[in-house]
């Protein structure tokens, strides 16, 4: 199985300026070299059959991606409406400013099939390209936010992935992100 990063993915988990909240350590290159090299600890299903999950044990100094909101840093929350590349719809965000996340204990590398990638408009010469990454402290999925749910039930047209909407992984989406956010 080969692998590769795509260019929806790389500028941003390696952008040309680099920024803390991203992949910390190593090169693009390098990156998808390990990939390649490392068998990871598993193997999750993602959210649709073209979509896997593959878990690494971190093996760079990337913190983790999300942060549980509280009392202590509710005040360092901002938001704002962004799109994440040229043509998709901006849509509303939150992160924290101002917090030092712990380094993560994994990369859950979020990964699409070639097929689904070639449909998407991105064709790839390997069987799986890299579309995200997830810095976390626990070898497991954490969940999609609902606005890429809503984002990926609108098509491909509008930067998504086709798939509809399933309610009860909404929901769950929901409870999580109502507690946690990310960092810049």
């Amino acid at each position: 199985m080969t692998i590769v990063l795509t260019e929806f993915a790389r500028p941003r988990l390696f952008p040309r300026e680099p920024r803390r909240n991203t992949i910390q350590d190593v090169s693009a290159a390098e990156f998808e070299r390990y990939l390649n090299e490392h068998a990871p600890l598993k193997v999750l299903d993602g959210y649709a059959p073209f979509c896997k999950l593959h878990v690494h044990r971190n093996w760079t100094g990337t913190r983790c991606l999300t942060l549980p909101i509280g009392d202590a840093n509710r005040h360092l929350l901002r938001s704002d409406y962004e799109a994440r590349a040229d043509g998709e719809l901006p849509v509303l965000v939150r992160w924290f400013e101002g917090v030092e996340p712990p380094v993560a204990l994994y990369l859950v590398v979020i990964l699409y099939s070639r097929e689904q990638l070639a449909k998407e408009g991105t064709p790839i010469a390997a069987d799986w390209g890299v579309v995200g990454c997830l810095y976390t402290s626990e070898p497991a999925e954490i969940p999609m936010a609902p606005v890429t749910m809503m984002r990926n039930a609108l098509g491909v047209a509008e930067g998504g992935s086709g798939v509809a909407i399933d309610r009860e992984a909404y929901m769950r989406s929901v409870a999580f992100w109502r507690a946690h956010a990310n960092w810049r």
